[in-house]
């Protein structure tokens, strides 16, 4: 393996097939945290993210250790870039072993900050906006939903999911107040702009976008742009992609591994087109 500046670098052993032995620990003062989470790649980001909805359904099953193989197997993910991956943690696991799954779960949970909750307020209460707000997987995983907003008079002040809709011009005000610090947008494309500038002014630091618009903020706002036409348009491509292989008598061989057109592979994640 080639680092950046060309020189070699030691390739972390391979957790599973040598002899059993427990491996060096990495030092907590080694490194401080915070300069550790700014490291990793925003793709190796998303994929700790993959592992950690594995990981977190595996200890519902009482499992307490994984090897890489099995982890790599089941988030998609080729078991070097996958151990790669863990080594930004400082997790190397134990020889013959593997990884302690509670381990894992914690040292992951804390770089991708899940130790704090985040709450969230979902701007837009249409089909999707409802659906959102609806939805009970949120809170377990950290996230709750605090406030919604929306501009149509029917909807204001009409309680969905147990939270009353706000109006959108309270937008600052409430976000300030309930200190939100994720911002869903789904609203139609002409309002995502003034909601997200909305949204900022209330002290929002990241926002999730599903109108198709790119939107204009400020240097230290984080947003993730989650267009689901351009994901159909991608899965498009692969289908004739393999009718053109198979018209050509190809069959299909040469078409993408399992598990790369959904950026597992490649290493892009969850398929989200990011601004």
């Amino acid at each position: 393996m080639v680092s950046q500046r060309g020189r070699r670098t030691r390739v972390t052993p391979d957790a599973d097939n040598a002899p059993t032995a427990e491996m060096p620990a990495v030092e907590a003062t080694a490194e401080p945290e915070a300069v550790r989470a700014k490291s990793i790649p925003e793709a190796a980001v998303a994929r700790l993210a993959v592992y950690l909805r594995v990981l977190s359904g595996l200890a519902e099953q009482g499992a307490t250790t994984i090897s890489s193989e099995e982890l790599s197997q089941a988030a998609g993910v080729n078991s070097a870039k996958l151990r790669k991956d863990l080594s930004y943690l400082g997790s190397y696991g134990t020889r013959g072993v593997g990884y302690e799954v509670s381990v894992l779960v914690s040292q992951i949970e804390r770089i991708l900050g899940l130790t704090r909750k985040h709450k969230v307020a979902v701007v837009g209460i249409g089909n999707l906006g409802h659906a959102l707000a609806n939805y009970g997987g949120f809170p377990g995983r950290g996230f709750p939903v605090e406030a919604l907003f929306d501009l149509d008079p029917d909807l204001v002040g009409v309680p969905v999911g147990g939270l009353p809709v706000s109006h959108l011009d309270e937008i600052p005000k409430v976000c300030a107040e309930r200190q939100i610090s994720i911002g869903v947008i789904a609203t139609p494309p002409t309002a995502a702009q003034s909601v997200c500038d909305r949204l900022v002014a209330g002290g929002v630091q990241c926002i999730l976008n599903f109108a198709p618009v790119v939107l204009q903020v400020p240097a230290h706002i984080e947003v993730r742009k989650v267009d689901l036409a351009v994901e159909l348009q991608i899965l498009s491509f692969h289908v004739a992609r393999r009718a053109d292989l198979a018209a050509h008598g190809n069959g299909g061989g040469d078409a993408a591994p399992k598990g790369a057109e959904n950026g597992s592979v490649n290493g892009h994640g969850n398929g989200m087109v990011v601004r």
